[in-house]
């Protein structure tokens, strides 16, 4: 298991794209989960790969958040019905939309002390 980096609270998404993110001031290569619990890579390269298995940290988390918003790469894309589908009976109602406005809705809930919880593709 990856190292996770300790951060007072949950990062706020200081930049996307190129590959990766910047959270709190690190760079972050890949897609990222950001939930109550800590930061995970996530080995997703499009919301096509997305399977129940990969959202095993945000399930975990799931009594920590009202709200998932999910970042599908470049563009709006559908999660895998099963997918959205599980998530669903485990009363996590995802919020899907392209990455930027992902990242930008997930800081706007973050500053609004809303409980949140992010599955971001990364961008070029």
């Amino acid at each position: 298991m990856a190292t996770r980096p300790r951060f007072d609270g949950q990062p706020y998404v200081d930049a996307y794209g190129e590959g990766g993110f910047r959270l709190a001031g690190q760079r972050f290569e890949g897609s990222v989960l950001i939930t109550p619990r800590g930061l995970f890579p996530w080995p997703l390269r499009s919301i096509e790969e997305a399977s129940v298995a990969s959202f095993a940290p945000v399930l975990d988390a799931s009594s920590e958040f009202d709200f998932l918003i999910v970042g599908s790469g470049g563009e709006t894309a559908f999660l895998p019905a099963a997918v959205r589908r599980y998530l669903e009976s485990n009363t996590i109602f995802p919020d899907v939309m392209a990455t930027g406005p992902a990242c930008r809705t997930y800081n706007l809930m973050l500053s609004e002390n809303r409980r949140v919880a992010a599955a971001l593709i990364a961008v070029a």
